[in-house]
């Protein structure tokens, strides 16, 4: 009797087990949690706030044996993508991973959309448990119920993300169009921050927050006075680079480090330049939306990855401008407006020669001198490329190295199916060959060898002193070069 006994409660102890509900006071647990940028509290009061949330659930179930909790990601990144979570997701393939239940103190903090369907699977298959105070303890992978509130959980928290988004953005409009108020950033080269005062809100001003404002900053002011003046004077953006950096001017990044230092400072570059004279708030008024940021798949060919931001600019007709000064200027209104008209014209098109000019190989050919790409250029009818070794550059040119360097377009092409025969070929390879010894090989037209090379980003490079055209494979660092003159 005592026997039979013992073998009941033994098989009623190993049939919980296999459900994954081990007797109360058995279970360990993992933390996590995570703090977003948007969050204006503290990391460690939001931390504690969390961890003690989740102590409070999993109370007289177990005790948390391990901690994960991500600083600075936004719930939008999927698990795999955030340093914690993702540092969890390895763990869980170790079976002396020393826990075997996750929880969490908020659900918005570890899942955002369709998430929790992306890793419930994942939990489940090693048999990891999952708790949230939303479910009041811990989640049935296998309940109908309980999938529908973590899914509607899901959509609630990307909800909040797009009602707090369009509410910012809305706010941030309005502050710059009818406040013209600095709403942060690094400020313009040739400005300074200043205090403006009290911060409007007045939360923010209890708190000893401060505004700001934009004031020119004597030492780089007149700088970008000079650069808008040379530009209405016709000169290019190249030789104003080069100039700078001939009177050595410091560069922004130079002249600031502390707020550069992911740049080295070398110099002006032509960017830089283009940059200055494109920034509409040099005008005294103040511009936001210049950039905005767009989300795409961060791997298409692996959808639980999710979404990867990615900052693009804006045309002008998104821009916005506030509508009275709010800083002093440092170039005209109408100055500015011409300086853009010197940068778009490209001057008439000939009446009598309406022909497409297209560049089949912009971007792909890079000049085997100075390394430089070689730009587009239109010659006698015809496309062509040249490079002009530093009279486009914002450094000296070379006296040592020709002036231009020049190819046509036509010369390229009848080679280029060679060259695809060398990039695509094994260094070993079985060779059939036709009664007259040649082997038999495929061609391919210059149009699908261009874009094998866009596909593959592989640059072109091109050596007028051996008239060769030369290709180098990153993956394998493999090079192939044809004789092209």
């Amino acid at each position: 009797m005592v026997a039979a006994s013992a073998l009941a409660e033994w098989v009623q102890r190993s049939g919980r087990a296999r459900d994954g509900d081990p007797a109360p006071g058995r279970l360990r647990f993992a933390f996590y949690g995570r703090v977003s940028t948007e969050d204006w509290q503290d990391p460690v009061t939001s931390r504690t706030r969390q961890r003690e949330q989740a102590e409070a659930l999993v109370r007289g179930h177990g005790q948390i044996m391990a901690e994960f909790f991500d600083v600075g990601h936004t719930r939008k990144l999927a698990w795999p993508r955030r340093p914690q979570s993702a540092a969890l997701v390895v763990q869980l393939a170790d079976l002396d991973r020393g826990w075997d239940a996750i929880v969490i103190g908020e659900y918005e903090r570890a899942f955002y959309g369709s998430q929790y369907a992306t890793m419930a699977p994942l939990f489940e298959h090693y048999g990891v448990q999952l708790w949230t105070p939303e479910t009041g303890g811990r989640v049935d992978f296998r309940s109908e119920h309980d999938e529908k509130t973590m899914t509607e959980l899901g959509l609630s928290s990307k909800r909040e993300v797009t009602r707090t988004s369009i509410r910012v953005r809305t706010a941030m409009m309005v502050q710059t169009r009818e406040q013209g108020r600095y709403l942060g950033g690094r400020p313009p080269y040739g400005y300074r921050l200043s205090d403006a005062g009290p911060h409007p809100n007045k939360a923010h001003a209890a708190w000893g927050r401060r505004a700001h404002r934009l004031d020119p900053d004597p030492a780089t002011a007149p700088t970008v006075r000079w650069i808008f003046a040379q530009r209405l004077a016709g000169h290019s953006v190249a030789r104003i680079a080069r100039a700078l950096n001939e009177a050595g001017v410091p560069c922004p990044s130079a002249a600031d480090p502390g707020r550069n230092t992911h740049r080295t400072g070398a110099g002006w570059a032509l960017g830089t330049v283009t940059t200055i004279l494109e920034n509409p708030r040099y005008t005294g008024r103040q511009v936001w939306n210049r950039q905005r940021t767009d989300t795409e798949l961060a791997d298409p060919a692996n959808v639980t990855l999710g979404h990867k931001s990615v900052q693009r600019w804006n045309l002008p007709d998104g821009w916005v401008i506030s509508r009275r000064p709010a800083h002093p200027a440092l170039v005209s209104e109408d100055d500015f407006v011409a300086a853009q008209g010197i940068n778009a014209s490209r001057g008439p098109v000939p009446q009598d020669e309406p022909v497409l000019r297209r560049y089949l190989l912009a971007g792909l050919l890079a000049c085997g001198l100075c390394g430089r790409r070689m730009e587009s250029a239109w010659s006698n009818g015809k496309a062509a490329y040249r490079c002009r070794h530093g009279r486009t550059s914002a450094m000296a040119p070379d006296p040592s190295r020709p002036k231009n360097t020049y190819i046509r377009e036509d010369k390229l092409l009848p080679h280029l199916p060679a060259l695809h025969l060398f990039l695509t070929t094994p260094a070993t390879r079985a060779r059939r060959r036709t009664r007259a010894g040649a082997d038999v090989t495929g061609t391919v037209s210059p149009g699908e060898v261009i874009g094998y090379l866009r596909e593959h980003e592989i640059t072109l490079t091109w050596n007028p002193a051996a008239g060769a055209l030369q290709a180098r494979v990153p993956e394998t660092a493999k090079t192939v070069t044809v004789k092209a003159s």
